[in-house]
């Protein structure tokens, strides 16, 4: 699964840390979603499109793979 995490929190001048504190989530967490290691949870995919203002699917795509 691909997203633009790392994108939106450029955007809004977010760290990992902040986005990571503003969901409950570790910055190990935010960092692993980001790089495609970890798949998030359906609520934590939609607590960060609520972040961002966004709908989840601008912001998570699944992959061919997928």
């Amino acid at each position: 699964m691909k997203n633009r995490i790392r994108v939106e929190r450029a955007e809004v001048r977010m760290t990992q840390q902040q986005l990571a504190d503003a969901i409950g989530v570790s910055r190990q967490t935010i960092n692993a979603i980001e790089s495609g290691k970890f798949v998030p949870s359906t609520v934590l995919a939609l607590k960060m499109a609520q972040i961002f203002e966004k709908p989840v699917e601008e912001i998570f795509m699944l992959d061919d793979e997928d």
